[in-house]
């Protein structure tokens, strides 16, 4: 057996901290005196977590010693201002070891945070002096080290005075020794917040420090409303042709959206289109006279992706309507789809940029079975620095007219490196710039473009229908990726119209809508989702007369003046999500249980300490997914969350009907697809 001489070995002072699991640089020890692992929040692959302004962030770490001596754990966290802040840790006691605490940012900018465990010497004294003594075991001990520990706090210049005046006379009284003073110091409430306070520390260790985006409170709550701006305004000719709407007729349709509480008006593509290959009603091959053509086949000879479609209106018609919705409290967000039609000018200017196949044709953009004969995807890969930088300027235009927003299409054909290099480029420039990423596409690509900086993504929500669906999805975006991952709950798009709305008549419609609103906190819907538009072109997933290849008329005030609207339910819903903090948070949300398996129940809970009232927010959702029937069934509610003990009555208001119920822990509900089939409960603070 060999054997390591002292000599060999550090002493404690010439130790590193590292974290657990850290590869030693040969000269060391890899472990900390008291280990600090696994710290949160974090992102795989080394980038940095994100969270935004107001979100409230859960922090936690494993941390452990040896014995049976107590630990500490706190959070060193310091804002983009160089504002340090301590923030104590609480241990989970479910075996663990996993210490937690939440902590709301309010700042904008690159935050830092640093676990740090110590021995806490106070705490393991008291736990040790209140069982012995109580066992008459070593009192005179127990009593003679509680002094020892006083009088070495007492000294500490850094506490005030009063408490070192106080400190030092309990230290005094300890020094006889008896039972009665032992026991009394030990159990000392007040004693032991001012130690939890300012910890009398020792064997302190500390993690490495990690990084923390915080990025503007638009990039994680929102409500948004898109639209295509050419149909607002557009009129029928005598000749059967149509007149395109502009940006003046569109911005007409701003004040009734603003009215149902949305934030965000998001414009598909509004560059000119090409004619080449333009595609017809319904996506087919043959084109009418005057048909308006895919917006997302961009470029023709009036311009590429820095330009206005000229039946749109002028650069100043754009920016009136940008100032028109801000006077009405939107924010205007622009479709980002970086392709081209064959008219481009791109095509002509860098023939380099696109993928020319052996017959010295090129290719045509595709997404097997759909083709996409109108449309060039650009090739990254043969002039990367210039197709790099001429996106950017792309942008930059954008950015210059007055966009903050960019829905980014389907960004998932394009190289990951790339949008981290133009997200962190532009962000550098304006960090209030945000970038929602369309990525319907596999998993791990999806959370990879979250990762590397899209602000929101959106998901696979629109899939999830049924109970069991719904309760592993909500679970995963809110708590397994939410450290980078933003869901942005669209209901439908104007290219997905799936089943559930097809075929669940407007029942499907309202619980769609409740969800998204409640589940997270951003979401969207597409105009016409209002108006229950759910006829899909025969075997596909879209509506037919698709908007996106011809105008749409709709009569908006009509629909809502004879009750055939969603409108009023949308503006309920954003009404309820303003009133209610908790529905702004995205990690806040817990799946209860039903007896039913097409009854879904949630909850959303924040805290007093978050809410800026001094009363905590709960919000509870029972959501019967079934659009075709009426459920009876059980609830049943882990009420602890929200600080109620299993069994004590508490009562819950309707917010969508007014309804004033008492409930407990177990619960009747009955739940009608076709007159009320949601609840949107807000707990009451009990008196």
């Amino acid at each position: 057996m060999s054997s390591i001489s002292p000599k060999a070995l550090r002493s404690p002072a010439q130790i590193p901290s590292r974290p657990l699991g850290a590869v030693s640089d040969g000269h060391g020890l890899v472990a900390t005196r008291i280990p600090l692992v696994g710290g949160a929040p974090s992102v795989p692959g080394g980038f940095a977590p994100k969270a935004f302004v107001g979100e409230v962030v859960p922090f936690s770490v494993v941390a452990f010693r040896e014995g049976h001596d107590l630990i500490g754990v706190q959070l060193r966290l310091t804002a983009p201002n160089g504002e340090e802040s301590l923030h104590r840790l609480t241990p989970l006691l479910d075996g663990s070891d996993r210490w937690a605490a939440e902590v709301a940012v309010d700042m904008q900018g690159q935050w830092t945070f640093r676990f740090e465990a110590f021995s806490d010497d106070f705490a393991t004294w008291a736990h040790a002096a209140e069982v012995k003594v109580a066992a008459g075991v070593d009192v005179p001990v127990m009593a003679a080290l509680g002094a020892e520990l006083l009088a070495r706090a007492a000294k500490e210049k850094d506490r005030p005075a009063a408490q070192r005046r106080r400190i030092s006379e309990l230290a005094t009284a300890l020094a006889g020794g008896d039972a009665e003073t032992t026991t009394a110091v030990s159990t000392d409430a007040e004693l032991g917040g001012l130690f939890h306070e300012r910890p009398l520390m020792t064997l302190r260790s500390a993690s490495a420090t990690h990084t923390l985006l915080v990025e503007r409170t638009a990039a994680g709550v929102g409500a948004w409303y898109e639209f295509f701006p050419r149909s607002e305004g557009a009129k029928r000719l005598k000749d059967g042709t149509v007149k395109s709407g502009t940006f003046r007729t569109a911005a007409k349709r701003l004040p009734a959206v603003a009215a149902m509480g949305f934030d965000v008006i998001y414009l598909v593509p509004i560059h000119p289109i090409g004619t080449t290959n333009r595609k017809g009603r319904n996506n087919t091959l043959t084109t009418e006279p005057g048909d308006p053509g895919s917006p997302y086949a961009i470029g023709s000879v009036d311009g590429g992706h820095d330009a206005i479609h000229p039946e749109l209106g002028k650069p100043a018609d754009f920016r009136a309507f940008v100032r028109a919705a801000k006077n009405e409290g939107l924010e205007v967000a622009l479709d980002l789809a970086l392709q081209a039609s064959p008219d481009h000018p791109w095509v002509d200017e860098h023939p380099e940029w696109f993928t020319t196949l052996p017959d010295g044709t090129i290719a045509y953009a595709e997404n097997p079975p759909k083709k996409y004969q109108d449309i060039y995807p650009l090739n990254f890969d043969n002039d990367p620095a210039g197709i790099y930088q001429e996106m950017l300027r792309i942008v930059q235009h954008w950015v210059r007219e007055g966009v903050k927003i960019f829905r980014v299409d389907n960004p998932h054909t394009k190289p990951l490196q790339f949008w981290e290099w133009l997200i962190a480029t532009v962000n550098a420039q304006d960090p209030d710039v945000i970038f929602l990423a369309e990525a319907f596409t596999r998993p791990a690509v999806m959370r990879a473009l979250a990762a590397v900086g899209f602000q929101q993504s959106y998901s696979y929500f629109t899939w999830r229908n049924t109970k069991a669906e719904l309760e592993e999805f909500l679970t995963s975006v809110s708590h397994e990726t939410s450290d980078y991952m933003r869901p942005n709950l669209f209901v439908n798009t104007h290219d997905i119209l799936t089943e559930y709305l097809q075929f669940g008549g407007r029942a499907a419609y309202r619980i769609r809508a409740c969800i998204a609103a409640t589940a997270a906190p951003v979401y969207g819907v597409y105009a016409g989702y209002e108006l229950f538009e759910n006829v899909a072109r025969p075997g596909s997933e879209e509506n037919i007369d698709n908007e996106k290849y011809e105008f749409k008329f709709r009569d908006w005030e009509g629909a809502e003046a004879s009750g055939d609207s969603l409108a009023p339910l949308l503006r309920r819903l954003n009404e309820i999500r303003r009133e209610h903090p908790a529905l702004r948070q995205l990690r806040n949300l817990s799946v209860h249980w039903s007896d039913d398996d097409s009854v879904l129940v949630y909850s959303k809970h924040l805290d007093a300490a978050f809410t800026g009232t001094g009363h905590s927010d709960t919000i509870l959702v029972v959501a019967n997914v079934d659009p075709h029937s009426v459920r009876e069934t059980t609830v049943h509610l882990d009420t602890t969350i929200w600080g109620v003990p299993p069994g004590e009555p508490f009562e819950v208001e309707d917010l969508l009907t007014g309804a004033v119920w008492t409930w407990a822990d177990h619960n009747y509900v009955r739940l009608d697809a076709f007159a009320e089939p949601v609840h949107i409960l807000k707990v009451r603070r009990r008196a």
